[in-house]
C-alpha cells in the first residue's frame, strides 16, 4: 500500500488560499560568484575540467548553493528547488563524474531540506523542497545524426536509469516533491515519470510529481513537437500535484500558453518563465519590478497557483513577484468532463 504523502497535502492546502512562490534561476545567481576551476574542483580527484558544473558544487561549494537557496527563501519562495538541474549519470559524464551523481544530489537535497526546515521554524510558514530533474543533454525522441533518423545515442531504459538514481538520492536527501523540468523531450519526460512513479513504490510512499514544459518556439511547442494541449493529455495520467511551463520566453511571450494550459489542468499550475529574452549577449536585462509587473497581471487573470523565475531571474525578482502576487486569489483549477483525451502532436478529444 503507498503511504500519501503528507507534503503535497499541505502544499495544497496552502495553495487553495494563496498564490505560491517558487525560486529563481540557480546558474544566473553562481555566475554572481564569478567561480574559477578550484572552486568547482575543490579537493575532488577528477580528470577533466569541472568549470561550469554547478552541480558538483554541492560538494565543493556547499557555502554557495545554501546561500543561493536562502536568498530566495528570504525573497519569499515557499519551495526552493535543488541544484541538481545535470545531476543525471547522463550530462555528467561531460565532466567524468557520473560516480559523484548519488553523492551530488544527496548533498544538494540535504541543502535545500536543511535551509527550508530553518526558515519555517523561523516563522512558522511552510516550506517544501523540490527535487530538480533536469532533460539530460540527449534526446529520446529524435536523432543527433542528421544521415540516421532512426539513430539514438539512448534508449528509454537508460534514460529511466539515470533517472532512477537520481531520484532515489534526492528522496534519501529528503526532498518533498520531484520537479521534472524544461522538458523539451515529452517522451524523456515519461521516462522520468516512469522513474518516480517506480521508485515510490518500492519505498510504499508516494512521490508527488512536479511537470514543467519548455516551449522551443512561438507557436507553442517543445522540441519533440507537442503543443501545450497534447503534452498534457501525455502526461495526466501521472496525476501531477503541479503542471505548468518554465524557460521558454519571458513573460510576455509565454503568457499565451500558459492561459491555454490553464484552461484545460484539473491541477495547480506552475509557471516560472525567463527574465524576458536573452540580449544580443546571451544575458537577461529585464529589471525585477517589469517581470513582478507581468507576473501580477498574470495573478490578476487568475492564471496562477504558484510562480516563479527561471533564466535570469534572482531572489530580487522573486520578491517583486511575491509582492505583485500577495492578496490575489489563487487560480481554481479546470473542471473536466470524463472524456477520452488523447495526444499525438496535437490533442484529441472524443465527446461522450
Amino acid at each position: 500500500m503507498i503511504k500519501p504523502s503528507e507534503a503535497a497535502a499541505r502544499l495544497r492546502a496552502e495553495a487553495a488560499s494563496r498564490i505560491l512562490l517558487t525560486d529563481g534561476a540557480f546558474g544566473t545567481m553562481i555566475q554572481r560568484y564569478g567561480l574559477g576551476e578550484a572552486d568547482y574542483r575543490g579537493s575532488l580527484h577528477v580528470n577533466r575540467d569541472q568549470k561550469g558544473n554547478n552541480d558538483i558544487l554541492a560538494l565543493t561549494r556547499p557555502d554557495i548553493v545554501d546561500e543561493i537557496t536562502r536568498a530566495y527563501l528570504k525573497a519569499g519562495s515557499d519551495i526552493v528547488s535543488t541544484n541538481t538541474f545535470n545531476a543525471t549519470r547522463i550530462s555528467q559524464g561531460d565532466y567524468g563524474t557520473e560516480a559523484l551523481v548519488t553523492e551530488i544530489n544527496r548533498a544538494a537535497a540535504q541543502i535545500a531540506r536543511i535551509a527550508a526546515s530553518e526558515a519555517e521554524a523561523t516563522d512558522g510558514k511552510p516550506r517544501f523542497v523540490a527535487g530538480a530533474l533536469g532533460p539530460t543533454n540527449k534526446t529520446l525522441s529524435l536523432s543527433p545524426n542528421v544521415n540516421d533518423p532512426g539513430y539514438r545515442e539512448v534508449s528509454f531504459d537508460e534514460v529511466k536509469a539515470t533517472y532512477t538514481e537520481q531520484v532515489a538520492a534526492l528522496v534519501d536527501g529528503g526532498v518533498d516533491f520531484i520537479l521534472i523540468e524544461t522538458i523539451f523531450d515529452t517522451l524523456n519526460a515519461k521516462a522520468a515519470i516512469m522513474a518516480v512513479i517506480e521508485e515510490g513504490e518500492r519505498r510504499g510512499v508516494e512521490l508527488p510529481l512536479m511537470i514543467s514544459m519548455t516551449i522551443t518556439d512561438m507557436s507553442g511547442r517543445n522540441l519533440s513537437g507537442h503543443s501545450v494541449e497534447a503534452f498534457w493529455y501525455a502526461v495526466r495520467h501521472a496525476n501531477p500535484l503541479t503542471i505548468g511551463l518554465n524557460c521558454s520566453f519571458g513573460a510576455t511571450q509565454l503568457r499565451p500558453h500558459v492561459q491555454a494550459l490553464s484552461g484545460i489542468a484539473d491541477a495547480l499550475l506552475m509557471a516560472y518563465p525567463n527574465a524576458g529574452l536573452p540580449n544580443d549577449l546571451g544575458q537577461y536585462d529585464e529589471a525585477p519590478a517589469t517581470t513582478g509587473g507581468f507576473i501580477g497581471e498574470w495573478g490578476r487573470q487568475g492564471l496562477l497557483n504558484i510562480v516563479g523565475g527561471c533564466c535570469g531571474t534572482t531572489p530580487e525578482h522573486i520578491a517583486a513577484m511575491a509582492a505583485a502576487v500577495a492578496g490575489l486569489p489563487p487560480r481554481t483549477p479546470a473542471a473536466l468532463a470524463p472524456v477520452t483525451r488523447l495526444a499525438g502532436l496535437d490533442p484529441m478529444v472524443l465527446a461522450a
